[in-house]
């Protein structure tokens, strides 16, 4: 964009565009007013009639020029400058002209357009008055043109800090919006692990006992191969179910899991072969929240996932729920932690996500290896 020009000028609204008119009208408005005393008035010559309606005729003219004040500002701004050497009316749009041009263009610009309306206004005196008095409106029009520039910078500063506030509410805006959508993968993103790692790890355990196993009767065999199956087809639709989620088609989502359905995780990952110990002391468990739930869910899901993946094959896993209303849940799961195993912050990705996961929920979880088993511990509340 060249410099001091700016492409884009903001619209003006109807009682600004109308006082503009109004300010370039106030000289065709006294004339009018000149005109209306004189004709009641003799004796008054018709060339005097005749030289104030030829004025204001050239400052009716200057005025419908400015209607294109914006569109061609540096033409109409010298057009209605030459105006003035033949009419004083055609000052009043020359000046609102000039301001207008100040406002979009670089003084570098603006100087020869006020050379011009300066030379224009004092030309139109010559013939008014003696020397001395065209000097006194030479320093008077001077002072006039210099106050106006200084009056279109001024303007055209505060709509630059205007443009400057909306564009940084636009990118506030914007920011929000993106951070809003980050949040949002985030959380599909959680999801996605969530369920593909526990359904993953089971079809790993499962192919490995094919794998390894010489033992199985053929009816055994056929029984696991059903359960790879069956747990691939619950992948792909556990899949679509998240994947929903990132569709903008205000359907009806599909139904989250909850900590009624853990009866039925316990029994699938026993059927694929996952040793699992439950202990359920949770009293009232009807007026849990039902994000409270969903929450709870995923916990243990991760958990015994995360137990397929890192403790020695065939280990026990035990998992101790409890709480009431008003002292919050509890979720403790544990198994044996191979030696050498670390449980640091941030050594299992799935447990980062379930941290952020028990965060966001307002609760707590922590994980430790304890007397050679692995921890995990979460709390959520639960109000009254």
């Amino acid at each position: 964009m060249v410099e001091g020009v700016h492409e884009y000028q903001p619209p003006l609204d109807r009682m600004a565009a109308a006082s503009r008119y109004l300010l370039a009208a106030l000289p065709l408005a006294l004339y009018g007013v000149l005109l209306v005393t004189l004709s009641g008035r003799a004796p008054v010559t018709p060339e005097a009639i005749t030289e104030l309606l030829a004025d204001m005729g050239i400052g009716a003219a200057g005025l419908v020029l400015l209607r294109w004040r914006r569109d061609k500002p540096w033409q109409i701004a010298l057009a209605t400058a030459l105006l003035t050497v033949v009419s004083t009316t055609a000052a009043g749009p020359a000046l609102v002209a000039y301001v207008s041009f100040g406002t979009h263009r670089a003084w570098r610009r603006l100087v020869p357009i006020a050379a011009v309306l300066w030379t224009c206004l004092v030309a139109s005196t010559r013939w008014q008055g003696t020397d001395q008095l065209t000097i006194a409106y030479a320093v008077g029009f001077a002072f006039v043109i210099g106050g106006l520039t200084l009056f279109a910078f001024y303007l055209r500063g505060r709509r630059d800090l205007a443009a400057a506030q909306r564009a940084a509410e636009l990118s506030a805006s914007l920011q929000r919006v993106e951070r809003a959508k980050l949040a949002e993968r985030l959380k599909i993103a959680h999801e996605m692990h969530d369920v593909l790692a526990h359904r993953i790890s089971l079809l790993a355990m499962l192919a490995g006992g094919l794998a390894y196993r010489t033992d199985l009767s053929a009816g055994e065999t056929r029984e696991t191969a059903l359960a790879i199956q069956e747990n691939a087809h619950q992948s792909l639709n556990e899949l679509r179910a998240v994947l929903g989620t990132l569709r903008n088609d205000g359907g009806r989502q599909a139904p989250q899991p909850t900590l009624g359905q853990l009866d039925d995780l316990f029994d699938e990952v026993r059927a694929a072969g996952q040793q699992v110990e439950v202990a359920d002391a949770i009293d009232e468990r009807e007026s849990l929240p039902a994000q409270t739930g969903r929450h709870a869910y995923r916990i243990v899901q991760e958990a015994l996932t995360n137990a397929r993946k890192h403790a020695p094959p065939g280990s026990r896993v035990r998992a101790e729920l409890g709480g009431r209303p008003g002292h919050g849940l509890r979720i403790r799961v544990s198994n044996p932690a191979p030696f050498g195993t670390s449980a640091g912050p941030g050594a299992r990705l799935g447990l980062v996500g379930l941290a952020e996961r028990t965060r966001m929920a307002g609760g707590t979880l922590s994980h430790a290896v304890q007397d050679g088993r692995f921890v995990l511990d979460a709390r959520l509340p639960w109000e009254a």
